[in-house]
Parts: C-alpha cells; sequence; structure tokens
C-alpha cells in the first residue's frame, strides 16, 4: 500500500464516522478501497451477516493492512508460526477454541475477578502525581486490563508489563506502516512474547494450575504428554490473541469512554451525583464508539447482501461501530447520551457465534473505573492545555491516543 493510501487510510481510522453515515444512506453495499472490502453499515445487515457464518467465513477476519518487510518477516520467523485462533476460525474449530474461553470467562470466574480489578484500580489512582494532572491512556487504561488479563491467564504481575508492550507491538506491526527499522525492533517485541507465552505454556503442561492458560492448554492439547512444536504454536497463537484482545479492547474503552463523560459536563456531574447510572453509561459509551470498530468477513459462495450481489471470496467489512449509529434503529444516535433506556441490543461486542467471551469482564473493569473516578476525582475533567484530542488510527481498538486530564 503506497504512502498516499496510508494518509487516507489514517484519516479514516481516525474518524470512520462520516464514511459510515454515507455508506448506510446509500443503495446496497459501498466499496471502501482504503479496507479493499465492502462495507457493511447497516444495523440489520450487519446482524444478517454475523447470523450467517457459513456464508461469511471469519478465517480472513483479521487481514493486517501492512505486510512486515522481508527482514521483519525473518525476524518472525523465529517465533511461533500464525496459527488460526478463536476470531478467525468457523464451525468446530472455532468451537473448539471458543469453549476454554468461555469457561475461563464464565459469571462465576468474572465475579472471582472483580474485587482484584478494584484493587489494582485504587492502587493505580494512588499513584497519580499529585499535583493534580494525569495522561489517562499510559497512567491508567493501559495498566489495568493488563493486569486484570495476565491475573486471568496466570501471568507473573512481573511479566505484565512485558506481555502488555509486546500486544501493542503485534498490533502496530500489521496495522501501522513503521519504517524498515521500526517493523524488525516491533517484530523483536513480538518474538520476546512469544517466547515468553511459551514459557507459560510448558511450565502449565508440567504443573497446571487454576488459571485460564492451564485450560487452554488442557483443552487444546488434551493429555499429559510433551507438547508437539505444532501444539506450541496453536497455543501460543491463541493465547497472543487472548491477551491482545483482552487488554486492547478494554483500555480503549475506558479512554473513549472518560473522553466522553467528561467532554459533557453536564454527564458527567449526573454521573458523580447518581451513581446508578453508571450501568447505563457503560452501555451508551460501548455503543456510541465502539472499541472494536469490525472485522472483515469472506463470502464463501455467491452471496446477495443488501441488495449487492457479491461473488465467492469476497471480503466484507462488518462495521459494528456504524451500526451502533445507525438512525433506523437509535434515536438521536450521534448524541452520547447516558440517560438513554439501558440496552445490551448494540453490537459492540459482536453478535452471534463470534460474541465476544469477555464482554462482561470488560464491562466490569469500565464499571468500577467510571465509580472510582466519580468517588476519589470528582473533579476531573480535560486539560484544555493538552488539546486538540487525537485518537489512534485504528478500526482494532479505537481509542484517544493520549487523554490529558487534571482535577
Amino acid at each position: 500500500m503506497a504512502s498516499k493510501d496510508h494518509a487516507r487510510l489514517d484519516e479514516l481510522q481516525r474518524d470512520p464516522y462520516p464514511l459510515y453515515a454515507h455508506a448506510r444512506r446509500a443503495e446496497g453495499l459501498t466499496f471502501v478501497p482504503e479496507l479493499d472490502a465492502w462495507l457493511v453499515a447497516r444495523d440489520t445487515d450487519v446482524r444478517e451477516v454475523l447470523r450467517r457464518p457459513e456464508e461469511f467465513s471469519s478465517v480472513r477476519a483479521l487481514l493486517p493492512d501492512v505486510m512486515p518487510s522481508p527482514a521483519a518477516l525473518e525476524v518472525l520467523a523465529k517465533g511461533y508460526g500464525k496459527r488460526p485462533t478463536v476470531v478467525s476460525t468457523d464451525g468446530p474449530a472455532h468451537q473448539r477454541h471458543r469453549a476454554p474461553l468461555n469457561s475461563g470467562l464464565s459469571a462465576g470466574r468474572v465475579a472471582a475477578l472483580v474485587p482484584y480489578a478494584a484493587e489494582r484500580a485504587e492502587a493505580l489512582v494512588d499513584g497519580f502525581a499529585p499535583d493534580g494532572g494525569v495522561e489517562l491512556m499510559e497512567a491508567y487504561a493501559r495498566q489495568l486490563p493488563g493486569q486484570v488479563i495476565g491475573r486471568l491467564l496466570g501471568l507473573d504481575p512481573a511479566d505484565v508489563p512485558a506481555a502488555v508492550h509486546g500486544g501493542y507491538r503485534a498490533e502496530e506491526l500489521l496495522f501501522r506502516p513503521l519504517d524498515p527499522d521500526e517493523q524488525v525492533r516491533a517484530a523483536e517485541d513480538v518474538v520476546a512474547l512469544q517466547k515468553l507465552l511459551d514459557t507459560y505454556i510448558r511450565d502449565r503442561r508440567k504443573s497446571p494450575r487454576d488459571d485460564l492458560c492451564s485450560a487452554m492448554v488442557a483443552a487444546l492439547a488434551p493429555g499429559s504428554g510433551d507438547l508437539t512444536l505444532d501444539q506450541r504454536h496453536e497455543l501460543v497463537s491463541n493465547l497472543q490473541n487472548f491477551l491482545i484482545a483482552g487488554h486492547l479492547t478494554t483500555t480503549a474503552l475506558i479512554g473513549t469512554t472518560l473522553l466522553h463523560l467528561l467532554s459533557d459536563r453536564r454527564q458527567w456531574e449526573l454521573i458523580c451525583a447518581d451513581p446508578a447510572l453508571i450501568p447505563a453509561a457503560v452501555e451508551e459509551a460501548a455503543r456510541y464508539d465502539t472499541a472494536v470498530q469490525g472485522f472483515r468477513r469472506t463470502t464463501t459462495r455467491a452471496v446477495t447482501i443488501a441488495g449487492t450481489e457479491l461473488p465467492a471470496g469476497a471480503t466484507v467489512f462488518v462495521a459494528y461501530g456504524s451500526a451502533n449509529r445507525d438512525e433506523d434503529r437509535y434515536e438521536r444516535p450521534e448524541v452520547f447520551d447516558i440517560t438513554r433506556p439501558v440496552s445490551r441490543q448494540h453490537v459492540a461486542f459482536g453478535h452471534g457465534t463470534h460474541g465476544c467471551p469477555g464482554s462482561q469482564l470488560a464491562r466490569e473493569q469500565l464499571r468500577l473505573t467510571i465509580g472510582l473516578f466519580a468517588r476519589r476525582v470528582p473533579g476531573l475533567r480535560i486539560d484544555e492545555d493538552r488539546l486538540p484530542i487525537v485518537m489512534r488510527p485504528t478500526l482494532i481498538h479505537r481509542s484517544p491516543e493520549a487523554l490529558h486530564l487534571t482535577w
């Protein structure tokens, strides 16, 4: 992809909503060259595609926007090869990858994690500088979800920062236009993460514990003998995918939620005065500025969607973020309003067989974050000396690049 194309892609990713609005008004589907895909923008059409996984395959759900350089690929070859994961499989293979996640993220497991998440959130706020200013993304939003996912997987707390860093580097390598030297450094960080995860995988094979890493090893590699190299490749791929999905998405949600709550002082004051509004704020934040804006799907045969005929092998981008602002489903969808009737019927966490198994854990972290900040720093506001706020150029984990707050 040429640099000019990257510039257009950056512009689209930083604010995709005008394109979405245009696509919802257009007849049929809209082809978007920057995504090399047909855009599925209306709520009805998004749900239809997600209900038909046998015709809209997930195998190419996460196509990279950038192909790593030969030098970066040479580095990656020293790590663990890409294998199918819960995001990129269909049918029985998808069910096999999803089963340990469903049990590991059950209501009981999530409830057991909440006290730890609350404890870590309090500690992070305790660590804010006493001068009344903080850059939220680095000091809190990237910290809490990583620590919580690390706890769930069974990582040593000392390894969590490296795991989080490796997750971000994997996203950058595949979705950002880095210069050649930086691509190599990113690839080295990704391989370091893979080797770290492999260490945990082999340890849990020998000495299982009550954590999700052990559960995934048991589910994807049944038995008790030494793991084969192929099993290790598959387990590393799946653990890496879960780690990235588990913390980057929640980090993004924390950032955009605080951004929109604090951009409208009246709504923040409503929260501070009445914490009972927090569940509604969580759902409205997820709907209004969806963290995972969408995933690609590939047609398995000739199909017609929204009146547009697509051949087998066509790529569509299923835009959750657009469906969540569909005028035919929501009243005043372009308005962020926490007094909107509470509904979980949005598609911020997907829909159908690929609905996010970690949605409740993300909601719990967002809920406790809003409550904690409203209680501890009710005077919280956006630092007007550090404007404008720039969104990260990504459709995978939409969030502010930085969010400077003061009180």
